[in-house]
């Protein structure tokens, strides 16, 4: 995400600590489990201040027995809020759309008049960012009611006791049976509850159809095509394909398709088909059918390439079709991303969850229950165009009328969830410094893969 947050929500907690909630060295710990390196954590430490006896402001204070000496809090435990007395309560957000969707914003407000004693303060972090704001506001005790967050981080926060247990909440509400279970799946950890899922959505191939027609060309259906038809469309200024190879989540997000496609995993990184997968996209850039600066774009940089006709192609979600439709003045098409030895895509998407130091868990719960309705989520997909994680909303004819969207629908079949455990965003991280290192030239594919096994392999979940 490259728009500046014009809502600056970092101003809240950047500037003034309180009394740290966790132990010193707790903390440390619990940041590089999730995925900070040693001198991040020791700067987020810095900026919080000694873990001393100065006691944390009434504003940031848990409900009655919030608090364990983890920082795990159970949904239960806090249910007792000031708007169940019938006083105004405000619900703060985090999440990282950049622009809120129709449909979300839509729902945003009809939720405040349908509810008039609770006001929601949204506020948005670039995706890159909301990892750190959460470890930071966890910190310093000052974390939203509701987060937003991306599906693969879920259990490395919930097992981190950043976000609060909502299994009573869930069981007697009893519809999970109604979630996809890759989405589902997701929100678990150690069998408890600790979210819903809110969208889901995967990778497919965004084609201008004017500039293919006027080459001859068709979609590529396999790697060795997509090469060939990457080379072909590279001329005058344009790229044959963009994508995003950034070092953060959407980077990998977007590079384990190739890793899947190829017959690896992240089990697997000092295995030839791994290195098969990065030397095709190294390839790319080598042939200058993708830029180097892939290293540095966003999925939104890589769209924006795509939108000004600067790239043919572009690896990316079905989240851009309000951008393509709006500001695309070409006709452009999808198609499933390339075969290689198999089919794949990746699951994404993204959670509701509750932070374990709301004050108001009952009315956060309340909130997200209300959006799950499926007539009301179904209203809110259909606008925002994103794939609900409910399959009786998904079930609807709506997401099969529209061929472009049908591309995304189908290809969640082949779509893979990020099910690597807790560990998974310091996972993450040595994997992006493999494909960066590789695709920049620092080293060979091979080398780069064989350094990232050699971490990640110890931080995998037990088979």
């Amino acid at each position: 995400m490259n728009q500046a947050d014009k809502e600056n929500p970092g101003e809240t907690f950047l500037g003034k600590f309180s009394h740290s909630q966790l132990h010193r060295r707790t903390f440390v710990k619990q940041l590089l489990a999730l995925g900070a390196g040693s001198s991040a954590a020791l700067g987020l430490l810095a900026a919080c201040g000694d873990n001393t006896a100065t006691p944390a402001p009434a504003a940031t204070t848990a409900a009655a027995g919030a608090t364990t000496a983890a920082g795990a809090t159970t949904a239960a435990a806090a249910a007792t809020t000031a708007a169940s007395s019938g006083n105004p309560v405000t619900l703060t957000i985090w999440d990282y759309w950049a622009d809120a969707r129709v449909g979300y914003a839509a729902l945003l407000d009809a939720y405040q008049k349908a509810n008039p004693n609770i006001h929601i303060q949204r506020s948005y972090i670039p995706f890159a960012d909301l990892k750190q704001k959460l470890l930071l506001g966890s910190a310093a005790g000052q974390l939203p009611d509701i987060v937003l967050i991306d599906n693969p981080d879920h259990p490395a926060f919930s097992s981190a006791g950043i976000l609060a247990d909502l299994t009573s909440y869930i069981s007697a509400w009893g519809q999970s049976n109604q979630y996809l279970d890759g989405p589902w799946k997701s929100t678990l950890w150690k069998t408890k509850n600790y979210g819903i899922p809110n969208n889901s959505n995967c990778l497919a191939l965004f084609y201008n159809k004017d500039l293919f027609d006027q080459a001859g060309a068709t979609p590529p259906t396999t790697w060795e095509e997509l090469k060939n038809t990457a080379a072909k469309m590279t001329k005058n200024g344009v790229y044959g394909l963009s994508m995003s190879l950034v070092k953060s989540e959407e980077g990998a997000f977007q590079f384990l398709p190739f890793l899947w496609e190829a017959g690896s995993d992240l089990d697997k990184l000092d295995g030839p088909e791994a290195t098969t997968a990065l030397d095709f996209v190294v390839g790319l850039v080598k042939a200058k059918s993708l830029s180097s600066e892939s290293l540095n774009w966003t999925q939104q940089d890589a769209i924006t390439q795509f939108i000004a006709q600067k790239a043919a192609m572009c690896i990316n979600g079905p989240w851009q079709f309000p951008g393509l439709q709006k500001d695309a003045k070409f006709n452009w098409q999808v198609a499933p991303l390339p075969k290689g030895a198999q089919q794949a895509s990746i699951l994404g998407g993204e959670n509701w969850a509750v932070t374990s130091t709301s004050k108001n868990v009952k009315e956060a719960v309340d909130f997200i229950l209300w959006t799950q309705q499926s007539d009301r989520l179904e209203g809110v997909m259909e606008k925002d165009q994103n794939i609900p994680s409910r399959k009786d909303v998904g079930a609807n004819p709506f997401w099969h009328k529209d061929p472009k969207l049908e591309v995304f629908v189908n290809s969640l079949t082949t779509a893979r969830p990020r099910a690597y455990g807790p560990n998974y965003p310091k996972i993450s991280d040595a994997l992006q410094q493999a494909y960066q290192a590789a695709v920049s030239g620092q080293s060979s594919s091979a080398d780069a893969l064989k350094q990232a096994a050699a971490t990640i392999k110890p931080l995998l979940p037990a088979q």
